[in-house]
Formats: structure tokens, C-alpha cells, sequence
């Protein structure tokens, strides 16, 4: 057929409109007056054949700059990390793939229990009792965890670090508007993490959260274990925003006293992909287990004591009252989840501490070659993990100016940190993971020195 991508012939067509009793496509719309149909052409581009559109699509994607092509330093929520092959075979098995929501349990076990494997990496991983069965992406699991915060304490106020994603505050922000609460940000120190005095003067007993993020934006470890003694101290919830692949590296942030730890799985298994979709996680205390938003796929048994799996603990308003509901998430992203699952069952957890070493040696190694430069300057202090700022020299040119002439040397230039940070106007959020070479951060470090 001519266009395989089109379900309907012209001979579908009339053979429906002959079944329904009319002889043309105008006779669907007669009960629209005349004066108000549009009359003319549309204003798009003429049908082509399968194999023109087959053409035309692969030359718009030949100008994507993707990761095949391109040596990418561009993180700053979005990383490229290796994807083993085996997560794109698994994922693509039919059982997945077009899985929806397994309501019903029993014929549903091998997504169910693959959800369940998931929770249980994120429970490992991040040091608490409970995960759920993942978020949308980290930064509404951000939204959702202030949300928990507040209905847990019954208090309206939330502190959040300047160094969180400006992202997951924006979306914070947008969620505590519809609860009537109060977002309070907390300044930062020239290292580049939370100011622990500007915290302490902004707790009061109306501070349902205290949230931070580390690494947080800007690469930067946070010191939490004193966040947590200044939280706890006034009876406020820590909320720990944490890259999960850290976490075969540094302490959980359970150990450390977190009450609710939230993040994105993009950087297990999951592409780029343009920026989305992504998968986020939330994971809690078990005092919290009952107000955690989307589901939980338990582990039970059945009648003749044979391992089970089923959806439990379901307290949002799809299934309850909404003024009693824990919140109005009704989804999850079970496919990408998969990706983390095989990710962290491919790596194991020898794996995942290998690639987080050669994420922070190789982030370092590109932090001393570029400070070695004459015109580069590392402004930030701080302990970092796989990203760090850097500052350009004054009168240079901007970083989206610089950033368009790496691109045309085959090179992804960090993030402009000026957008969300007018004092850090001129600095550039650096990224290095273990898919760059030495060749690659060398590379970077000339062209860098050479357009400045």
C-alpha cells in the first residue's frame, strides 16, 4: 500500500460512509452552520509517499546535535551516560511496552513484580523504608515530597535551597500556590551549597520542610547531616533531592536522617531523548509511607503460599474521596522505571561504584585542566561530583555565543548559568560523565581557551 502509515483508504472511506448512510465527508458535518466551516486550504505541507516522509524526517533528525556525533558537557538535569544494550531489548518485549496500568494483579505479575524490583533498587540505593512505584520526573517528585511535608506537619511553610534545579523550584513553586503555601528560598555560600546561617534565621515553628539537593545544581555535596539537625530541630521534614547514580558513591541520605529522598532516574538507563520523559522517585520514611503520593506494588502471597504481587496503598484521588486523597498523581512511569531496573541488575553494585568513580575522576581531571588556563577561573569551592562552574573572563563572549562554536566543532557546551542566576552571569555548568575521553575533555579545554 502506498501510504502504510495511513490505517484508511479511499476505499475504507467509502465503504464506512456507504455503511453510515452518506455519500460524502461534508455530510458528517451538517449540523455546523455553512458560515463557519473553513473553506480553504490548510496551510501545511502536501501528503507524501512513505518513503518521501521516511526521507524528510530522517534529514530533520540529521540535524539533531545527539550524542553519537557530538562530545556532550551539557548536564545540568539531562546527562549522557553509557545505556547498556540489554535495556532497549528488555524494554522492548511486548509485555512491557504496552502494559498500562496493572489493575488486575493476576495477569499482570511480570510488570508488577518488575515495579516492585524497582522500588526495592530505590529503598537500597537511597536508605529509606519505602519507595513508590516512580514520579513523572524528579522535579514534580520534588513538588509532591513539599506537599507531603505539609500535609505531615499541618504547617504551611516551605524552605527551599537556591541550589535545588531552578526547574523543580519553579514547579514547586507552582504546586504550593494551589495548597496556599509559602516557598521561602535559602541563600547560598561562595562555595556554591546552602548557607547554613540563612537557614537557621529562616526557621520557625511554621516550617513544614527544609529541602535541599546534592549534588545540587551546581555539582556542589551538601552538608547534610547539619541541614538535618537545624530541620529536626525546629520539627521540620528534610526533603534530599539526590542524583541516584551518587549513591553507589556517597552516603544515602536515609542514613544521614532525610525523612523523604526524591530524584531523577535519568541517569540509569533512561536517553536523553530531547529532554524527556524521564523517571523520578520518591522514597520515604516508613512514619510516611501512608501519605506518599502515586502507588506501591506490595509483595504478598496466595492461598497455596505462592509469591504474589498487587497494588496497595493506594490513597489518591482516583480511588478515594479527593479532599482525602495524598495527592492527585495518577501515573507512573512504569517503562522508564524498567530502564532503571535493568540498569541497576546490568551494573550491579560494583558497577555503579565504578561509574561513579569515573564520573568524579574524570569531572576532576577536566576541572584541573581547565583551571590550568590562564583565562578560566573555577569560582565554586565545593566538594562536586560530575559537574562544576566555570567562570569566562570579563569581555568575553557569552556563553551562548560560545556555546553556538563549540557546536560547530562537534562539542555540546555546558549551561549557562546566568539564566537562573543573574550574580553567575558569564559562567558556564560543566558536565563530565564517563563517556568522555581524556581526548574529548581536551579537546573541550582548547576550543574553550581558543574561542575566548
Amino acid at each position: 500500500m502506498k501510504h502504510r502509515y495511513l490505517p484508511i483508504t479511499e476505499q475504507d472511506q467509502k465503504e464506512m460512509m456507504k455503511t453510515i448512510g452518506i455519500s460524502s465527508l461534508d455530510d458528517m458535518f451538517q449540523d455546523i452552520p455553512d458560515k463557519v466551516r473553513f473553506k480553504g486550504e490548510l496551510n501545511i505541507s502536501k501528503a507524501l509517499d512513505e518513503q518521501s516522509l521516511l526521507r524528510y524526517m530522517r534529514g530533520l533528525a540529521g540535524r539533531n546535535a545527539d550524542f553519537d556525533r557530538y562530545a556532550c558537557f551539557l548536564g545540568a538535569g539531562i546527562y549522557d551516560h553509557h545505556l547498556p544494550v540489554v535495556i532497549n531489548h528488555v524494554i522492548s518485549r511486548s509485555e512491557f511496552y504496552t502494559a498500562y496500568t496493572p489493575y488486575q494483579p493476576e495477569i499482570s505479575q511480570g510488570e508488577l513484580q518488575a515495579i516492585f524490583e524497582f522500588q526495592s533498587y530505590i529503598c537500597e540505593l537511597t536508605g529509606m523504608a519505602v519507595a513508590n512505584a516512580s514520579m513523572y520526573d524528579g522535579a514534580t517528585a520534588l513538588a509532591e515530597a513539599g506537599a507531603l511535608a505539609h500535609g505531615a506537619t499541618k504547617r504551611s511553610r516551605l524552605l527551599v535551597s537556591r541550589a535545588v534545579h531552578p526547574e523543580a523550584r519553579a514547579i514547586l513553586r507552582t504546586t504550593a500556590r494551589g495548597l496556599n503555601l509559602e516557598v521561602v528560598e535559602i541563600g547560598l555560600t561562595p562555595e556554591g551549597v546552602t548557607d547554613l546561617t540563612d537557614l537557621t534565621s529562616k526557621l520557625s515553628g511554621d516550617t513544614a520542610a527544609v529541602i535541599v539537593q546534592s549534588p545540587n545544581f551546581f555539582g556542589c555535596l551538601e552538608d547534610i547531616g547539619a541541614v538535618e539537625s537545624l530541620a529536626h530541630g525546629a520539627g521540620a521534614l528534610l526533603v534530599v533531592s539526590a542524583n541516584p547514580l551518587t549513591l553507589g558513591l556517597l552516603e544515602a541520605p536515609g542514613k544521614l536522617g532525610a525523612d523523604i529522598v526524591v530524584g531523577d532516574c535519568q541517569p540509569l538507563g533512561i536517553p536523553a531523548a530531547l529532554g524527556g520523559p524521564t523517571c523520578g522517585y520518591f522514597a520515604v520514611a516508613e512514619s510516611w509511607m501512608r501519605r506518599m503520593p502515586g502507588r506501591i506494588v506490595g509483595q504478598t502471597v496466595d492461598r497455596a503460599g505462592k509469591r504474589g504481587f498487587v497494588l496497595t496503598l493506594q490513597a489518591r484521588e482516583q480511588h478515594i474521596r479527593r479532599e482525602k486523597a495524598t495527592s492527585n498523581i495518577c501515573s507512573n512511569q512504569a517503562l522508564l522505571a524498567l530502564c532503571a531496573s535493568v540498569y541497576l541488575s546490568t551494573m550491579g553494585k560494583q558497577g555503579i561504584r565504578d561509574v561513579g568513580k569515573l564520573n568524579v575522576q574524570k569531572a576532576h581531571y577536566a576541572a584541573t585542566r581547565l583551571a590550568a588556563s590562564s583565562k578560566l577561573t573555577l569560582p565554586l569551592t565545593g566538594s562536586f561530583f560530575n559537574e562544576f562552574a566555570v567562570k569566562l573572563p570579563d569581555g568575553a563572549a557569552s556563553v551562548q555565543e560560545l556555546n553556538s562554536k563549540l557546536l560547530q566543532q562537534g562539542i555540546i557546551g555546558g549551561y549557562d548559568l546566568g539564566r537562573d542566576y543573574p550574580e553567575l552571569a558569564g559562567h558556564m555548568l560543566i558536565a563530565v560523565t564517563e563517556q568522555r575521553t581524556r581526548e574529548d575533555i581536551d579537546a573541550f579545554a582548547a576550543a574553550l581557551e581558543e574561542l575566548i
